[in-house]
């Protein structure tokens, strides 16, 4: 991440917090005649780009969002993973807020729940009814793709959630089955993002990196250390995933 430029700054919702952006198969099962069935989802108060659009925090979001569009988007890239080296970086903040900007220009967008381990998407999309399948039952068999999407009305942003905590998540995200999905989502979609959980805990996000083959790093000051966000991004090489950028939350 040596020599990069800070392109935009983005107020996180921690008191005292800002975020710096840094430049730098196997058959799924029958789609169904509406694989977006259209719900009202609940977006919580972290989804800035619903709850306080003109804020300071939104308007950094769209220019992460121009970035991503220029950048990586215009270069017929589809897909993103949003990955940090350690917990509380601010990843999932970011990929759904990202998500929401992207459905906001029309773009037909994609937010997984990759952290099979500990989900966290609930926390900024509450809607998700009690029991409903997502990225796991999609991977393990036990449903089908159209049962695990859904799609906003009121943005038009489609979301597979994590499912059933997995323990055997590096095994699924291995498998010809996550592969087969993400040739589905590269299809159906203008852009795909993946939310994941920190490389700190397991090496799941590289994993789904290696499918994807683009990265953005999020890290935060005081909880991320230079060495391992380097660790995280040269990991990633070694995986075959281009590190497109870094977030940095800053103090």
């Amino acid at each position: 991440m040596g020599g990069a430029i800070v392109i935009a700054t983005l107020q996180h919702t921690d008191p005292g917090k800002r975020l710096t952006l840094v430049s730098g198969g196997k058959a799924l099962g029958p789609l169904g005649d509406d694989p977006r069935a259209r719900v009202r989802l609940q977006p919580a108060s972290d989804l800035v780009m619903i709850s306080d659009p003109a804020g300071p925090q939104a308007e950094a979001i769209r220019a992460l969002r121009t970035h991503i569009l220029t950048s990586h988007l215009q270069l017929g890239r589809r897909a993103l993973v949003v990955c940090a080296p350690n917990p509380q970086a601010g990843c999932t903040f970011v990929a759904a807020n990202l998500a929401v900007a992207l459905s906001q220009i029309g773009a037909r967008t994609l937010l997984i729940d990759g952290d099979l381990r500990d989900p966290s998407l609930q926390r900024f999309f509450p809607g998700q009814r009690p029991g409903a399948p997502g990225l796991y039952e999609c991977l393990n068999g036990g449903a089908a793709v159209s049962k695990t999407i859904v799609t906003d009305a009121a943005t038009g942003l489609s979301v597979m959630y994590a499912g059933e905590a997995a323990s055997d998540a590096p095994e699924l995200l291995s498998s010809e089955r996550f592969r087969a999905l993400m040739d589905f989502c590269l299809r159906e979609y203008d852009v795909t993002i993946v939310d994941t959980p920190p490389a700190s805990r397991c090496a799941d996000a590289r994993l789904i990196s290696s499918v994807v083959g683009y990265s953005l790093i999020v890290a935060r000051r005081d909880h991320s250390f230079v060495a391992e966000a380097k660790t995280l991004a040269d990991e990633l090489r070694q995986d075959h995933a281009l590190v497109i950028g870094a977030v940095l939350n800053e103090a």
